[in-house]
């Protein structure tokens, strides 16, 4: 796995031809145990420095189009699975637990440095985004980056509600203090992550 801006959080990649872009997978090593987001297959060599690292303890799905290999990996790893509450037929065929921004759906059990949010208006209801360690921001799908170095909302025809999605966005950008975002498919920002999202918010709400 690659070694991301933080020493505790790793990475690994798929090519996609078809979007002409990477999707990508996030480790995160921490006390609480650790926790792997939007997992593709693994290699040997990335299966092999996972297990170096402590093995994993909690999987978690933003989306039900990131279900990727998540059953594969609980399978050979005993990890608990997790997804947004707001896709019940999807948790029932990951046998996972539902997540959402009320404390009592698993925040309190996956620890006080993760923060889950729900955002709203995708092209699947209640897309989670994880805030890590109050300053790296993870997101799925609604959120991406087709250009190095800016972030992009989901094309508006794939869009549930563009005006719920802006919202849901601004609402990221105006609580400050997010230095990275980490998005599942295409280029990471790894500095200056809510003012990327101030200026994706002005591009998407333009039109451009």
């Amino acid at each position: 796995m690659k070694q991301l801006h933080k020493p505790n959080l790793w990475g690994w990649s798929l090519f996609n031809a078809e979007r002409n872009l990477d999707f990508h997978s996030v480790f995160w090593k921490r006390p609480a145990g650790n926790l792997v987001i939007d997992p593709l297959p693994l290699s040997e060599h990335d299966a092999a420095h996972l297990e170096q690292l402590g093995g994993i303890r909690d999987i978690i799905v933003t989306n039900s189009d990131h279900g990727r290999a998540a059953i594969e990996l609980r399978d050979r790893s005993s990890a608990r699975v997790w997804g947004p509450r707001q896709e019940p037929a999807f948790l029932e065929s990951l046998r996972a637990e539902p997540l959402g921004s009320d404390p009592a759906l698993g925040s309190d059990l996956l620890g006080p440095d993760l923060e889950l949010i729900e955002l709203h208006g995708s092209k699947t209801p209640g897309e989670l985004a994880l805030l890590l360690d109050g300053d790296t921001l993870v997101t799925g799908d609604l959120i991406r980056g087709q250009r190095a170095g800016r972030l992009n909302l989901l094309p508006d025809a794939k869009l549930g509600d563009k005006a719920r999605a802006l919202a849901s966005i601004e609402a990221l950008a105006r609580r400050g203090g997010i230095e990275a975002v980490l998005v599942g498919d295409g280029w990471p920002v790894f500095r200056g992550g809510s003012a990327a999202l101030l200026d994706l918010l002005g591009e998407a709400r333009a039109g451009r």
